[in-house]
């Protein structure tokens, strides 16, 4: 019963302290969810769980490790407010992973994400081509932000009273410069027939080609690895001119 007790009593304590903490650092360890805080909920859960459970240590040693943990976030979080430069070590800063409806498969691969990830952020946007993204922006809280062409978000065919064939999903036929053979046979399509979709591109080897993607109507979406991009933008602070 005694440690019943000791259990509810502690539980409370984790509960009560663990709403207080938060609500002094402010709502932005819900709202931004970056990896600092994602890191800190689940310390924050870890040590308060312990606080509420462990009976074999005692409770004040758990209940000051959770004080100054709160503090120490406190610190840095304020720390942050106030230096750009340590905010950027500690969370970050945006990557633009799309330019001109080209992948910059460098600052992807910087970013630590895969094409299937990319396509995945890309599907929650409601877009389903890389080519009609102009920028696509990845923040420092995991999500992506697309800019799309202009030809793609001002007037639609159906504004202006002209009619358009239907959208299609597009199946990606080569990853990484390797085919995906098992989708070019849903396709019905052969390697031959993928060479000669390419061609006109001037590509002559699948090893130049770091994504692509094909829909129904056989229209085809190529990115190489060599980006040519005439003026690849850079947002990091490190290469601006002040």
């Amino acid at each position: 019963m005694k440690l019943f007790l000791e259990v509810v009593v502690q539980t409370f304590l984790a509960f009560f302290t663990i709403l207080f903490i938060t609500r002094l650092l402010g709502r932005q360890q819900v709202a931004q969810l970056t990896f600092f805080e994602y890191i800190n909920g689940i310390t924050f859960g870890s040590i308060a769980a312990t606080l509420a459970t462990d009976v074999n240590q005692h409770t004040y040693q758990h209940f000051i490790g959770l004080l100054l943990f709160g503090v120490l976030t406190g610190l840095v979080s304020y720390i942050s407010l106030k230096k750009r430069q340590f905010r950027k070590v500690i969370e970050g800063e945006p990557i633009i992973v799309i330019q001109e409806g080209q992948i910059l498969e460098n600052n992807l691969k910087r970013a630590r994400y895969s094409i299937d990830e990319l396509n995945l952020l890309l599907r929650d946007k409601d877009v389903f081509s890389i080519e009609d993204v102009e920028f696509g922006l990845l923040e420092i809280n995991g999500k992506l932000n697309v800019i799309k062409k202009s030809d793609k978000k001002t007037a639609t065919r159906e504004d202006l009273g002209i009619s358009n064939s239907k959208d299609s999903l597009f199946t990606e036929i080569i990853i990484g410069g390797q085919i995906i053979y098992e989708n070019l046979r849903e396709r019905k399509m052969t390697g031959k027939d993928l060479m000669k979709m390419i061609k006109p591109f001037g590509i002559n080897r699948i090893d130049e080609i770091y994504y692509s993607a094909i829909d129904e109507n056989n229209k085809i979406y190529i990115d190489k690895y060599d980006d040519k991009i005439e003026s690849q933008i850079d947002i990091s602070e490190n290469n601006r001119k002040v």
